[in-house]
């Protein structure tokens, strides 16, 4: 222990004697501990929020944590280092800290948010403007975050003077305690029931609470008259900041919204796995359907892409079939047009989506009530473990309806282990529809999903088709509206064994495919086309 009337050391805090406090020092330094706690607890509601954000609107989630995470732990460190500067005004620093943090941190989502929406589409040299304020926030927030422990030392140290050790022990465990409840508390109760934007808020106000009650009522006499006002006034402000843009987030929120997605936004709705969004549906208007920012569903494109992925693996046997993903329901009315189709299992990880699917009048109507036909048996559950429990050979057919390949969350579904899942839920003579992702834009990624087939003891044939020359609607995928060439899809449709299935459509009128086109069955207005993928690709040197 150090000796309270030690000599004071060179470069060390003029005090030597313990603050006066208006609470006992072992209360005191609860106090000081409970602070650490809810700091600690908001730093790192801080830091999800800031990850969340940024896979949701730029994708690639282990990327945007990455990124998160290395330069608010770089920051951290140099925000220790300035903090040294500020040991001989720490409760006046301490409070500055918190009250910058609470507002830096809490408006954080909504200036992101802002700056995607309204400018996200500019291009040019602020192509990557949201990035580069994603990394901005993360260094501010760093920073501050970083300036926290050295500060509360000292102040823990007013109280009564210890071992380094042992303040640094006790100050580490109100710290990461404070981490794992924070950690706990996004996707737990502030994501749900308050949404980022308002939960970011919630948390700044917290955090600026407590840092200026710990300071103005703590360690008041350590502060001059001109700084408890300094840091009361600025603190209030901050607060009714917050307030504010609390009181408006409902309206920002729906304002930024349409300024993403367009103005006919119908539903938004944050559901236990993802952010779904509705726009149009009614009044003859095309409905589009975003998953996490992610056009999933394009009306003007729909009925090409799900009659592409269904009709060519329903040119055999298909009394049942077996869908992985495909909540809106929309792969399931494709394959209802058989007349052999005896069942039909459809597995979704989303409850809330398949609500939607079945209440929605607009996706309802575009999907023709098809989860409410006897024949058609939904299971919410994960894809992969789904066919873990599939008996052998249960099924004639199995469409692969999922999110894009090269999607983090989406890594799983195509790899080895699922497609060899897949082989063995096939009856003989089945066939494996799988959505590849586009081909124009990221032929690698394609063509590694017909790589992991053939490893998976497969043989497929490739085909892609082409949607609206407009490109994709608006969206946080709009940048591929912009990058000049018309959206497409690729698919492999595949079979067990060394021979690919023959490109084929049956319906009304069955016919065989040509390589040059896919033409849709009577009941469809449309023309789909294939482009010469099948004959030219087949030579690929990857497959």
């Amino acid at each position: 222990m150090i000796e309270p009337h030690a000599p004071v050391s060179p470069g060390a805090p003029p005090w030597a004697e313990p603050a006066w406090l208006p609470v006992r020092p072992g209360t005191g330094r609860f106090l000081v501990l409970a602070c650490v706690f809810v700091c600690a607890a908001c730093g790192l509601v801080y830091e999800l929020e800031l990850v969340a954000f940024a896979s949701y609107l730029m994708g690639d989630s282990v990327t945007q944590a990455s990124v998160v995470l290395s330069v608010m732990v770089f920051a951290m460190g140099i925000g220790s280092l300035a903090a040294k500067r500020l040991r001989w005004h720490a409760a006046f620093g301490f409070g500055a800290i918190e009250t910058a943090l609470a507002l830096v941190g809490g408006c954080s989502a909504m200036a992101l948010y802002a700056v995607f929406a309204w400018t996200g589409g500019w291009g040019g040299a602020w192509a990557d403007g949201p990035r580069c304020l994603l990394v901005a926030f993360s260094l501010a927030i760093g920073l501050l975050v970083g300036a926290e422990v050295p500060l509360l030392m000292e102040l823990i140290q007013r109280i009564r003077r210890q071992d380094a050790g042992g303040a640094v022990a006790d100050l580490f465990a109100a710290d990461y305690v404070g981490a794992l409840v924070g950690g706990l508390a996004f996707p737990f109760l502030l994501l749900p029931f308050l949404g980022q934007l308002t939960g970011a808020l919630l948390t700044g106000s917290v955090n600026v609470v407590a840092g200026s009650a710990l300071v103005l009522g703590l360690f008041r006499h350590d502060l001059s008259r001109r700084a408890r006002w300094t840091l009361l006034v600025v603190g209030l402000v901050v607060l009714g900041v917050l307030a504010s843009a609390a009181a408006l987030a409902g309206d920002f929120e729906r304002a930024a919204r349409q300024a993403v997605y367009g103005g006919d936004v119908r539903v938004a709705l944050q559901t236990d796995v993802q952010e779904v969004v509705l726009a149009g549906g009614t009044d003859g208007r095309p409905l589009d359907l975003f998953l996490d920012g992610r056009l999933r569903v394009g009306g003007r494109d729909e009925r090409q892409y799900h009659e592409a992925l269904v009709h060519p693996a329903m040119s055999g046997p298909h009394a049942r079939v077996l869908i992985l993903g495909g909540g809106d329901g929309l792969a399931a009315r494709e394959v209802l047009r058989y007349g052999g189709v005896r069942r039909v299992d459809v597995v979704e990880l989303d409850a809330g989506l398949l609500r939607l699917a079945r209440s929605d009048p607009g996706l309802a109507a575009l999907n023709r009530h098809a989860l409410a036909d006897p024949r058609v048996h939904v299971t919410t559950a994960d894809a992969l473990g789904r066919l873990r429990l599939a008996p052998a050979g249960r099924y004639d057919v199995v469409i692969a309806d999922l999110p894009d390949p090269g999607i983090t969350a989406s890594t799983k579904l195509y790899s080895q282990e699922f497609y060899g899942l897949a082989r063995r839920a096939l009856a003989p003579g089945g066939r494996l529809v799988v959505h590849a992702g586009p081909v124009t834009t990221r032929p690698r990624v394609f063509w590694t999903v017909a790589t992991t087939l053939r490893a998976a003891g497969f043989s497929a044939i490739p085909y892609r088709v082409l949607g609206h020359d407009s490109g994709f609607p608006a969206g946080p995928d709009r940048s591929a509206a912009r990058a000049g060439t018309p959206p497409d899809w690729g698919y492999l449709l595949a079979a067990p064994g060394p021979s690919p299935p023959r490109l084929r459509l049956t319906g009304p009128r069955p016919r065989t495919l040509t390589p040059a086109e896919l033409t849709a069955d009577a009941h469809a207005a449309r023309r789909t086309r294939v482009t010469g993928l099948v004959a030219s690709t087949l030579a690929h040197p990857r497959y």
